[in-house]
């Protein structure tokens, strides 16, 4: 099994999957292919037929995006239960995963992880958000506190125990750390910020970090 990434440092989608398989104890190999590169776009072709990463090679079949793969994880690692067990709370971790996967193009745009904005190091100067960014960062802060009062009590992730959902916001985690965004001037009553300190100091996502810092360094 080879999970197909880009460089630790900037592939923030990337980061999703391979969290998740860290989870599971899944045994795969990392095939690493550094972006913003004149090869790069072949470099992909070669293994995703959709032309970007992540993608899973497994048993000759290639699964592609995040989401899909984080699915077949599901299904091929039913003992680490990446839904919360709760149906309620497993039907609103669905939809914030999926509302993360589909939305939010202005703070995935202007909260860049790319060459100039690497994942971990110096964040520089805060960030002054547009309107539009100022309105996703205040739904995410919006739905990280629904999700964490009505559901996660019994843990401190966003569902009490470490979920799927936990996995796609950790990229979103690391973009506000980096570019120094106040939570509390869009509605955070501390509850969202220590979600994020609970992501960012999670073991896995710090071994990720690590390797991303080699990278750059």
């Amino acid at each position: 099994m080879k999970l197909i990434l880009g460089d630790k440092a900037y592939s923030t989608w990337s980061l999703r999957p391979w969290l998740i398989l860290k989870r599971c104890g899944a045994e795969f190999e990392e095939v690493m292919i550094a972006l913003n590169r004149p090869d790069t776009a072949d470099q992909i072709a070669r293994h995703a037929p959709a032309g970007k990463v992540p993608a899973l090679e497994v048993e000759g079949v290639t699964v592609w995006d995040s989401l899909a793969i984080a699915l077949w994880a599901e299904e091929h690692y039913p003992h680490a239960r990446l839904w919360p067990v709760d149906p309620p709370a497993r039907w609103v971790a669905r939809s914030v995963v999926c509302e993360m996967h589909s939305a939010f193009g202005t703070l995935r745009n202007d909260l860049g992880m790319g060459p100039g904005h690497p994942m971990v190091g110096d964040p520089g100067e805060a960030h002054v958000p547009s309107d539009a960014l100022s309105a996703d960062i205040r739904r995410m802060v919006g739905m990280w506190k629904d999700a964490k009062g009505r559901f996660g009590e019994a843990g401190p992730y966003l569902f009490g125990d470490w979920s799927i959902a936990d996995a796609f916001f950790t990229p979103v985690a690391a973009r506000f750390r980096h570019f120094r965004i106040d939570l509390a001037a869009y509605g955070d009553d501390g509850t969202a910020t220590e979600y994020c300190r609970t992501l960012l100091s999670q073991p896995d996502f710090l071994e990720w970090s690590e390797a991303g810092l080699k990278e750059i360094g």
